[in-house]
């Protein structure tokens, strides 16, 4: 059974005489009759009655819907490629950390998907080690992580960027009442000073400060925010994470003199794992495109691509 003779049956259907079908077809009547010949043939038995009016046969009437919709599955598969060819279908899959999920991936996302309503998105976040296994696992295609990142041999950076990493702390918090502190005030007057994992491991600045003070406490980045946003204590954060706070003057940031901490972070994806879909890239593009915005709060600085 082959497709130009489910085309030829399905448009006899419809013309009612086989000249009109073949008219229709832009083919001869032989033609047109060798193909229903050679589908009667496959299905094992007669799809029309023929005489003075062409009629379906039991046959035919119980084989037309299947046709119908084999050719409407087909143009359905066909429509599907070719916007998945310009990025229109398709899927993207993404993983990224929890602490960009919701000021730099969320955004992106809102826009790709009012502009791609057909693309299919699955979006992942947890911490970095979660992130790398569901890379390597096959889970996502790309993964927004800390970098560099040890055992990145199966990695490569699509692009690179670097975030600022703040002390933020309530408004009326003491720290707050001075436009830049020492690291010795921060020490003293934090109460307690929060340590979040914003890399791999701490940053040994910010684990002598913690030593340095009577009081700190390891919690989690949710955990962190909800303190500070309390009143209790302060800490180092991502500005991306907490940026709408601080626009929104919710949280203020607090200068810490001669202490200036980064972030590196990067889009990287699987080594060897084939061509990027058109619906992927046009996401990675978006993405890297909101890292750079002037006007964006949560505005990135690129980093130095380096090998992964």
């Amino acid at each position: 059974m082959q497709l130009d003779q489910i085309i030829a049956f399905d448009r006899i259907a419809r013309e009612g005489t086989f000249s009109r079908a073949a008219h229709a077809l832009g083919l001869g009547q032989p033609a047109v009759s060798a193909r229903i010949l050679a589908l009667e043939d496959a299905i094992g038995g007669s799809l029309f009655v023929r005489g003075r009016t062409l009629r379906l046969t039991a046959l035919g009437e119980s084989f037309l819907p299947y046709a119908r919709r084999a050719l409407e599955v087909l143009r359905e598969g066909a429509e599907a490629s070719r916007l998945a060819q310009v990025g229109e279908r398709g899927s993207v899959r993404i993983g990224v950390l929890g602490s960009l999920a919701g000021g730099l991936v969320g955004p992106a996302l809102a826009e790709f998907v009012r502009a791609r309503p057909r693309v299919e998105c699955h979006v992942r976040s947890g911490d970095h080690e979660f992130l790398l296994q569901l890379l390597l696992d096959g889970i996502v295609d790309v993964a927004l992580t800390v970098w560099p990142c040890a055992g990145a041999v199966e990695l490569t950076p699509i692009f690179l960027f670097r975030e600022p990493v703040v002390l933020v702390a309530h408004p009326r918090h003491p720290l707050a009442r001075s436009k830049q502190v020492t690291r010795d005030e921060v020490a003293r007057l934090a109460r307690p000073l929060l340590r979040l994992r914003w890399w791999q491991s701490h940053d040994p600045r910010i684990s002598r400060l913690a030593e340095q003070s009577e009081t700190s406490v390891e919690v989690a980045m949710e955990t962190g925010r909800r303190l500070v946003a309390s009143g209790v204590g302060a800490g180092f954060f991502a500005r991306t994470y907490i940026a709408e706070e601080l626009a929104r003057g919710t949280l203020t940031e607090v200068p810490v003199r001669g202490l200036a901490l980064v972030r590196d972070s990067a889009l990287v994806r699987r080594r060897h794992s084939g061509p990027i879909s058109p619906a992927l890239a046009a996401f990675i593009d978006l993405l890297r495109r909101r890292t750079l915005q002037p006007d964006n709060p949560t505005r990135l600085k690129p980093a130095r691509k380096r090998s992964a």
